[in-house]
């Protein structure tokens, strides 16, 4: 099972290492010591980037951006079949469904709680100013 460091996790989660550490004190999170580190599990920390997400959803704004085509983010959904896979990964406050092959999310070690990447490779990009 992967673990992060708060640091690693507040990138995760999109905000300041600071915010992510009230977050842990404030036990929204659990947290424990390795030496003088305090590390989240991978399973953890993908069921609080659900959470954070789905309270953004609050109307909030996003800034005037046109997002890349790279989402790193932690795996929080594996659903696997006969011969494809449905990945989830929450990217901050973006969630992204892919579907792949079985084989593909095997070789990749794709598991909750894992970090990867999104790439989107599309012939339509929309970009909105709010």
């Amino acid at each position: 099972m992967e673990s992060y460091t708060i640091g690693q996790a507040a990138r995760l989660l999109g905000v300041s290492v600071d915010t992510a550490r009230r977050w842990a004190d404030a036990e929204r999170f659990p947290t424990r010591r390795e030496g003088t580190r305090r590390m989240v599990d991978g399973p953890d920390l993908a069921a609080f980037c659900v959470e954070v997400a789905q309270e953004g959803g609050d109307g909030e704004q996003a800034p005037y951006t046109s997002a890349r085509n790279a989402f790193p983010g932690i795996v929080t959904g594996v659903k696997l079949g006969t011969v494809d896979a449905q990945v989830e990964i929450q990217a901050g406050a973006h969630r992204i469904v892919s579907l792949l092959t079985r084989e593909a999310v095997e070789e990749l070690g794709l598991e909750v709680g894992a970090r990867a990447t999104a790439r989107v490779k599309s012939t339509s990009v929309f970009i909105d100013r709010a």
